[in-house]
């Protein structure tokens, strides 16, 4: 027998985001609130409306002002709550005190940067001894996560760790070297058939998932009762090394890659210098081999697969990028300038042995 409407209501599962238009969220909310029928509610300072499906209910606030947020769930509970943007300790123990009590679940975004680089093996379980010297941002996701561990084995409280890797969408070009203005610079100097920096000799293996691909896995997780207390990693079954991944990017773009490799201790010592942290993006995370294993996220969720290759997902990008030049295409001279001192550099570094 089908229920009236009200029941309906009533038995609709209710999430609460705690950000919820990034990169990663995005797709998560879109998915909950148009295919799965989830009550959606996001927690935000309000800048991104555009970036909201229809029908999902927003409480605008900064999350950081705990009092003003704690007045303004007074009355709500979730199923859910998903925390997005808390990067430090101090985040999610705020987000205990606001949350307690007020939740069945609460799942924190970690970084699958924060497992060993390198690690003792290639290939990444959940079980992999998480620590990162080269870079504070996964030191800082460590942290947090024990934190919130501590919290589960003391006192019950209802959380589940994510752990993704490198995850896009339309609006981005997954790439290891770029400027501090993002991704389009580099995608400028490939139009113009100038050469492009790999760190190191780019058959080191990387993955790269669709946002859209790592909401399966997310959604399946959300309300999971297998969930809770565990710690799950989330990325796509396709695995690359970075010389493909540059040339599935040329290929698109229907250009011929003009690759040029430069060791990721090399870029590591001239980047930081002029404010380009490759100690901690490359050296702590992209220039290490990693192929995930994701048994476990698959036996939680069994709906979840791959469904947008690399080679699909970055013609989906390419086509929103160079079709919206005023949102994405964020030129960088600088960048541009540094990468061309560079490759100088090292061409008369090899002169200079000859």
């Amino acid at each position: 027998r089908k229920g009236s409407g009200k029941d309906s209501k009533r038995m609709k599962k209710k999430a609460l985001f705690i950000g919820g238009t990034g990169v990663i969220s995005t797709a998560v909310v879109e998915r909950l609130a148009q295919e799965l029928n989830w009550e959606v509610w996001l927690l935000n300072r309000g800048n991104r409306k555009d970036a909201m499906p229809p029908g999902v209910h927003q409480i605008i606030a900064d999350v950081n002002n705990e009092q003003d947020v704690a007045e303004k769930i007074k009355d709500l509970t979730f199923d859910t709550v998903c925390e997005f943007i808390g990067f430090t300790v101090r985040d999610v123990e705020r987000d205990y005190r606001l949350f307690q009590g007020k939740t069945g679940q609460y799942m924190y975004i970690s970084s699958a940067s924060a497992y060993h680089k390198p690690a003792a093996g290639y290939i990444i379980t959940e079980g992999t001894t998480l620590a990162n010297p080269h870079w504070q941002y996964s030191r800082d996701k460590i942290a947090c996560e024990e934190f919130l561990m501590r919290k589960y084995r003391e006192e019950g409280f209802p959380v589940t760790i994510v752990r993704p890797s490198h995850t896009y969408d339309e609006r981005h070009i997954p790439l290891g070297v770029h400027g501090n203005n993002g991704f389009w610079q580099v995608i400028k100097r490939m139009m113009e058939e100038k050469p492009v920096i790999i760190q190191g000799d780019g058959t080191s293996l990387w993955t790269l998932t669709f946002n859209r691909d790592f909401a399966i896995g997310y959604t399946g997780l959300m309300g999971n009762r297998h969930a809770i207390g565990e710690a799950f990693q989330i990325t796509s079954d396709e695995t690359l090394t970075w010389n493909q991944i540059y040339e599935t990017i040329a290929d698109a773009l229907g250009v011929k890659l003009k690759a040029y490799h430069v060791s990721s201790d090399f870029l590591s010592a001239v980047g930081d210098a002029y404010g380009y942290d490759f100690t901690g993006s490359l050296i702590g995370d992209k220039a290490v081999s990693v192929v995930f294993d994701n048994s476990k996220l698959k036996r939680a969720v069994p709906d979840m697969e791959t469904t947008v290759r690399f080679d699909q997902g970055v013609r989906i990008a390419l086509d929103y990028v160079l079709s919206h030049p005023e949102e994405c295409q964020k030129e960088d001279p600088e960048f541009d300038q540094w990468c061309d001192r560079v490759i100088e550099a090292v061409e008369a570094a090899k002169k200079s042995l000859l």
